[in-house]
């Protein structure tokens, strides 16, 4: 660490030299200001959320005491509704180079840096809640094929909407709801499971209709909602206080599984250059589970293999395609240990060599890392 102003501030070593000195500033929650210069970058504490007026104030202290540090470029997040973003797209574009950078590309090139890889090929898992992609569509559950300079989206999530958008992250029964009624139709009100005798059927008469009609409801391939919707069904719980608290609580339960326990299915359908994963059977099986009177342990342990199995069914097919046997696992979703345990577990049995977070974290207080040596390397 090195002190400046009073101010702790991570050194970083650089892998590969940047030449023009660059200034990221991050996401949105779990911000972070990264500058980066030759072969060092420094990273800044933690903002949680700069909505906070303390934490956007702290922000934009930092900030002008890093532009003193007079960078060329200046690398921000694509969504255009940050703090950081808005901010950075205010400042010049006659004193600075403007950079936007995707958000999963970021994950993964700082997990790359952190692990002083050179500017080679990867095949990165980028698992989080939200980040816009380059299509201008809410990412989240990413397989890029990616270099410090470039990346190629070759595999996702299938998309399902966000009914309300942030409404289906407070209460995430609404995502449960459209994946059952992919599986089933109308038919799941019928399943007699204790998750759907707590529905509101007016309500769900509600959001059928803006299912239907696109309205309000935005789609994602998110592996954050993925595990908000199982566990919702799983743990018969319809709200949130907090983003990914149910998620916590389904891996939490799922450690105390004692049983033998194989995976859910799922599906990977080639939709012209990509991959797209479908778990539709999860909730199926899921399902047939919780009427089976499975223990709730053993079908949150399923889930959590399933997923990881999801990760080394397609790195398997990404290596065949591309020659390529590095694997990089960042996002927030990986702050769960036991689904990084299982995933690792399962690509070092298929010999892949894999690279993790140690110092820093998977979660966005990494991302402006990302930005600042993907702009760095682009500019060299």
């Amino acid at each position: 660490m090195r002190q400046i102003n009073k101010v702790f501030y991570r050194k970083i070593p650089l892998p590969i030299k940047v030449k023009k000195p660059v200034l990221a500033v991050g996401s949105q929650a779990k911000n972070t200001l990264c500058f980066a210069k030759g072969n060092f970058a420094y990273l800044s504490p933690v903002h949680p959320d700069l909505s906070n007026p303390q934490d956007f104030l702290n922000f934009k202290k930092e900030l002008k005491h890093f532009l003193k540090k007079n960078p060329k470029i200046i690398a921000y997040d694509l969504h255009p509704e940050y703090q950081s973003t808005k901010h950075a797209r205010q400042l010049s574009a006659i004193s600075y180079q403007l950079s936007a950078i995707q958000h999963h590309h970021a994950h993964i090139v700082s997990c790359m840096v952190e692990n002083g890889l050179k500017n080679q090929k990867v095949i990165g898992v980028a698992f989080d809640g939200t980040g816009l992609g380059s299509d201008n569509r809410i990412w989240g559950a990413e397989f890029l094929v990616c270099d410090y300079k470039s990346f190629s989206r070759s595999a996702h999530l299938r998309e399902i909407p966000l009914l309300g958008q942030d409404m289906a992250i407070l209460e995430p029964w609404r995502l449960t709801v459209i994946w059952l009624y992919l599986v089933y139709k109308e038919k799941f009100l019928n399943l007699g499971i204790n998750f759907i005798k707590g529905i509101n059927k007016k309500q769900w008469r509600v959001l059928k209709s803006m299912y239907l009609s696109g309205f309000n409801s935005p789609l994602a391939s998110s592996m954050g909602r993925l595990f908000d919707a199982a566990a919702s069904l799983v743990l018969v719980k319809y709200k949130v206080k907090f983003e990914a608290e149910l998620a916590i609580e389904l891996e939490k339960i799922a450690t105390g599984c004692r049983l033998q326990a194989a995976g859910y299915g799922f599906q990977i359908i080639k939709v012209k250059d990509k991959y797209i994963l479908d778990p539709s059977l999860i909730f199926k099986e899921i399902t047939q589970d919780l009427k089976a009177k499975e223990a709730k342990e053993k079908i949150a342990y399923r889930f959590h293999l399933t997923v990881a199995q999801m990760i080394a069914k397609i790195c398997l097919i990404l290596r065949k395609e591309n020659k390529i046997n590095a694997v990089v696992l960042s996002g927030g979703v990986f702050q769960n240990n036991l689904l990084l345990r299982l995933s690792l577990d399962l690509l070092y049995k298929q010999g892949f060599k894999v690279f993790t977070h140690k110092e820093l974290s998977c979660s966005d207080s990494s991302i402006s890392l990302g930005q600042a040596i993907i702009s760095g390397v682009r500019s060299n």
